[in-house]
């Protein structure tokens, strides 16, 4: 693994922003509204509104779930976001946040086929953003929660599962848990290691990493052997301010009465002492953590380090410290933790049953499927999870979600593998055909020619 310095890393980091500032105002803006029907001449205005539109609002009127059938509501999804917590750039509102909210609806669109819009909301309080999603339910198949901040992510999204009659999906918290596990249970194979004997260090204890770790105890880690880290040290019972994490950090009180068996106490060092797996969703490094600690982790060390841009550890670091397989969210080095890998995938599979709900058993099935395409391809240490232009993931993916969604009875339609492979195949293919279709027809402009 070649060594990178820290100039030259943030130099390239900062190109995607120069080209960002010039291109957004050339565009002005990534995603827009295109036609999906025939039309002729103007004759056919009266089939697609008035008077003919009628005819299908009445079918709709008395049986509510010809919608489906009647309008995009299929494959609509609804990327909604308060801007509280954007990236790496914090509560920057909801304008400031449209953007990435447009960026996460063309993601959907070029890699899952699926029709994504963005949804800013000027409100920050939890209830009116429950109660705006609610009222916008009628319109769409799916909702992607985005860039909310901790805690009342946690609250909105835990509502919403459970009042909602369509999949409601928070991306930072159950995103990053499904592609940290798919890369978690190839790189386990590789160094011959069972899921329910590891013990991992959990570096960070917001949204990601909590979710990471409801989603690797469902997928078979024993919770004992979790041993969590937030801003004032490891997490468990005796911590002395245990009364402020019951009632307003719930999430991470449940962490500190169901991890960390042998009671623990210290900091990341203490954490990491004896680890199989380091899985890290902290503040940017490098040096958030230290090549010393790593060194003291167990033989064959598995190290997650996801913050962007830069990584806790550098993955030369970890490496000359005895890791054997290191993961990060970056492109430029191997194993890339990238949510881009699940979302898209994930909501076919679950627009094409019409689930009334996404499961952490479907995004553990999804998981799964990521971690079989890698195999498919020949893992080793510096692949154990696809690429993103690898792009039977997502049909994949999406064909796995919706078997289990079906499994699971949360399926209002049905089909087989085969049909529902082939239906997220053409979907996905027409729509990146549709993308070079305008850009070689000039209707997507190029600026630089």
């Amino acid at each position: 693994m070649k060594e990178v310095t820290v100039e030259e890393l943030l130099a390239k980091a900062e190109q995607p922003s120069k080209d960002a500032l010039r291109l957004h105002p050339y565009y002005k803006g990534k995603v827009g509204v295109t036609l999906k029907c025939r039309i002729r001449d103007f004759n056919d205005f009266g089939i697609w509104y008035t008077p003919g539109v009628a005819a299908p609002c009445k079918e709709i009127h008395q049986e509510k779930e010809k919608v489906y059938e009647m309008t995009n509501k299929w494959n609509f999804v609804a990327v909604v976001s308060d801007g509280s917590r954007v990236l790496g750039l914090g509560n920057i509102g909801p304008e400031a946040g449209l953007p990435v909210m447009e960026g996460k609806a063309l993601l959907y669109k070029y890699l899952g086929g699926v029709d994504a819009f963005p949804i800013c909301l000027d409100t920050q309080d939890p209830e009116e953003i429950i109660q705006a999603v609610k009222w916008i339910q009628p319109t769409f198949g799916g909702i992607n929660l985005e860039d909310i901040a901790h805690p009342k992510c946690f609250h909105i999204l835990d509502t919403l599962r459970k009042e909602m009659e369509i999949p409601v999906w928070h991306d930072d918290q159950q995103g990053t848990a499904c592609v940290t596990l798919a890369g978690l249970l190839n790189a386990l194979k590789i160094v011959n290691k069972n899921i329910n004997q590891v013990k991992i260090a959990l570096i960070g204890a917001g949204a990601a990493n909590i979710a990471i770790a409801r989603l690797i105890v469902t997928a078979g880690v024993d919770p004992k052997n979790i041993i969590a880290v937030d801003s004032k040290g490891i997490l468990h019972k005796d911590r002395g301010d245990r009364e402020t994490l019951k009632t307003k950090y719930k999430e991470k009180w449940n962490l500190c009465l169901t991890t960390n068996s042998e009671g623990r106490k210290g900091d990341i060092p203490e954490a990491m002492q004896g680890a199989d797996v380091l899985i890290s969703a902290s503040k940017p490094g490098p040096g958030t953590v230290k090549k010393e600690w790593v060194k003291t982790m167990a033989k064959d060390a598995i190290v997650f380090a996801e913050a962007n841009p830069i990584p806790e550890i550098w993955p030369w670091e970890a490496k000359e410290a005895g890791a054997r397989i290191i993961a990060t969210g970056r492109s430029d080095f191997p194993n890339q933790v990238n949510n881009s890998l699940g979302f898209p995938g994930i909501f076919r599979g679950a627009l094409d049953i019409r689930a009334i709900q996404i499961t952490d058993e479907m995004c553990i099935e999804a998981a799964r499927e990521l971690a079989k395409v890698a195999e498919d391809n020949g893992i080793h240490e510096e692949y154990i999870i696809p690429n993103m232009d690898e792009w039977e993931v997502f049909p994949r993916e999406s064909v796995a979600v919706g078997s289990k969604g079906i499994e699971q009875g949360v399926a209002r339609i049905k089909g087989s593998p085969e049909e529902r492979f082939k239906l997220a195949e053409s979907i996905i293919k027409t729509a990146r055909e549709q993308v070079k279709m305008m850009m070689k027809d000039g209707f997507i402009t190029d600026p630089d020619k």
